[in-house]
């Protein structure tokens, strides 16, 4: 059975005890959101005005942005440079589907909701980190397995 994204949020909360979800409103400066992302060593940040998600921006957003506006990036509102309305995650979405939303879109980071709430953010480092886990896991219970493996002496 395929892990679900509550349970990858749940690893990865594991893994990364100070993972919090940072947040700018949509009237900061793109500056200001870089500021964030570098001192907190972090390549995503969701932008909420008034407890909702209004958009999501990632090191893609700013390099398009600076793209697109050059230098003049780092003087525009984080609303000009968030991608509005990023595609989605539930809990109960497997890891599978996360993984395929990711790869169809062409995207790093899912926001996950739990009805109308955001509860985390997802990246495909998240994803890596846990089917390496796992690989890791699988592996010792392999070699486990071989060495007790029944000789017919």
């Amino acid at each position: 059975m395929s892990m679900t994204v509550a349970e990858l949020l749940a690893d990865k909360a594991k893994q990364v005890p100070a993972s919090t979800l940072f947040t700018v409103g949509p009237e900061v400066g793109v500056a200001d959101a870089v500021a964030l992302m570098t001192e907190k060593a972090i390549s995503s940040v969701i932008v909420a005005e008034q407890g909702q998600m209004q958009g999501l921006i990632t090191l893609r957003e700013i390099l398009v942005a600076l793209n697109t506006r050059g230098g003049s990036i780092m003087q525009a509102k984080c609303r000009h440079v968030m991608k509005v309305n990023p595609p989605t995650a539930k809990l109960d979405d497997s890891v599978d589907h996360l993984r395929s939303l990711m790869t169809e879109n062409h995207i790093t980071h899912v926001p996950v909701m739990n009805d109308t709430q955001l509860v985390g953010i997802l990246s495909f480092h998240d994803i890596a980190r846990s089917a390496i886990k796992d690989v890791v896991f699988e592996n010792q219970l392999l070699k486990q397995y071989i060495k007790n493996w029944p000789t017919n002496a």
